[in-house]
């Protein structure tokens, strides 16, 4: 039997690359938790295009930027393999599929909600919803509050959402000044590691092995800097500017855009930690869907593949259709020209940080060092979610307001997702078509 170590894959055709970017877009389910395991299957095990050391330094760079942590890393790898083009068409199939899905849905949705099978399966979406807000909550919290002082910014930041009313972007300014002094005087409170190491066991060669050399599209240079800050930012203010133009500063496809690009700069700690923002914004202030339209949107976005952020394109297509944005007989073209929008200002940035920071990302291979105030900004955010648990129970046991009787079927049910979360360990769909055929079966029994 040789010993020769196996050589490395042949250089990836864009093709290829291609289908595959295509084919993840249609089956990452499972949260970034999920889609990062599937991307790390394909690209570091099976098809070796990229080293574990690799993909980990590319992963430790996207866990520190707001926005979709998985969604990025493929933008990541498909820039670092070919170029510009790879990195638009990696991170944009990744987010295509769902957005198709959802604004279909979204139609099915608002349609036809007042039928009974559909109004039964959404009656038992809603509290299986609630369950994995707080699963989610206890997840992140687990892996992140490691301290006493880290339980203290979670707790303070649950009390100044949901008892005082602030703004998420107060909060997340807070936590990360706290972080920032804490660090200085407790460095060992507000200093741990995202991300595993990268074995230092042999590998088999891979595409972009870990002594690969950076490619010449990947060097940092401060022209190549400056014309991905102009494009994207020129991208922004054209759009933005149409969309004013068009419709008025303060009609709602370019209220839309403004309020978008801020949730997408505050999106640390995933989907979970930006929706109380959103909700503020889309259900408040503007009015663009109502409490129960969220929760049942949050449902959709649970059962569709893609970053969970997505639900965002269920709220620009409610606001669109709400508003019948171009008159009553055009309100499909309205939610779906509103969800397009959303879509846009929301994952335009990840783009733009992956592109513009990645040269700089490449320029050192060493393992990247998380600060002190983003995991402050971490802790806070399991306080957030928190209140988006408390938030979400609140609507779905009591509908009716505090003075009313609370729903025992949707008690049960929120119960029965609970427990087959945390004890069962069971994966999102399965609890969601579960809880889905009980609130049917309930809703019709009830009539």
């Amino acid at each position: 039997m040789s010993d020769t170590p196996p050589s490395p894959p042949d250089a990836v055709p864009f093709r290829d690359a291609l289908r595959f970017w295509l084919k993840l877009g249609c089956i990452s389910f499972g949260g970034p938790a999920g889609q990062i395991a599937i991307m790390h299957t394909e690209l570091v095990e099976r098809r070796r295009w990229i080293s574990e050391g690799r993909f980990l330094h590319a992963l430790n760079y996207c866990m520190v930027l707001p926005g979709p942590e998985a969604q990025q890393l493929a933008t990541y790898i498909g820039w670092l393999m070919h170029r510009t083009w790879g990195g638009l068409v990696a991170g944009g199939l990744f987010v295509l599929p769902s957005l198709v899905l959802l604004i279909g849905l979204s139609w099915v949705y608002l349609a036809f909600g007042q039928l009974p099978v559909v109004a039964g399966v959404f009656y038992g979406l809603k509290p299986a919803v609630t369950a994995l807000v707080v699963h989610a909550a206890h997840r992140i919290g687990t892996r992140t509050l490691k301290n006493g002082w880290l339980v203290a910014i979670a707790a303070a930041a649950f009390a100044g959402i949901t008892v005082f009313g602030l703004p998420f972007p107060f909060i997340v300014v807070a936590a990360g000044v706290a972080g920032a002094l804490g660090g200085r005087w407790m460095p060992q409170v507000f200093t741990r590691a995202h991300g595993a190491a990268a074995a230092h066991t042999p590998h088999a060669p891979a595409v972009i092995d870990d002594d690969t050399p950076t490619p010449a599209h990947a060097r940092f240079s401060r022209g190549g800097l400056a014309r991905v800050l102009a494009v994207g930012l020129g991208l922004w203010a054209a759009v933005l500017a149409v969309l004013t133009v068009a419709f008025g500063w303060q009609g709602a496809l370019a209220q839309m855009g403004w309020f978008f690009t801020k949730a997408a700069l505050l999106t640390f700690g995933g989907a979970y930690a930006v929706l109380p923002y959103v909700y503020q914004g889309a259900v408040e202030q503007q009015q663009w869907l109502s409490a129960a339209q969220m929760i049942d949107g949050l449902a959709l976005g649970e059962t569709t593949p893609g970053p969970l952020i997505m639900v965002v394109a269920f709220v620009g297509f409610v606001g669109g259709w709400t508003q019948a944005l171009f008159g009553p007989d055009a309100l499909f073209l309205a939610g779906a020209m509103a969800a397009l929008v959303v879509t846009f200002f929301t994952f335009l940035p990840s783009f733009v940080f992956i592109l513009a920071g990645g040269p700089l990302i490449e320029s050192t291979h060493g393992r990247l060092q998380f600060t002190a105030p983003l995991t402050a900004i971490t802790a806070a955010v399991v306080g957030v979610i928190l209140s988006l648990a408390v938030f979400f129970g609140w609507h779905v046991l009591w509908p009716q307001g505090v003075h009313g009787p609370v729903d025992v079927g949707a008690a049960v049910i929120a119960l029965a997702a609970a427990v087959a979360l945390f004890r069962f360990k069971l994966g999102v769909l399965p609890v969601l078509g579960a809880c889905a055929a009980c609130g049917l079966a309930l809703h019709l029994v009830r009539g």
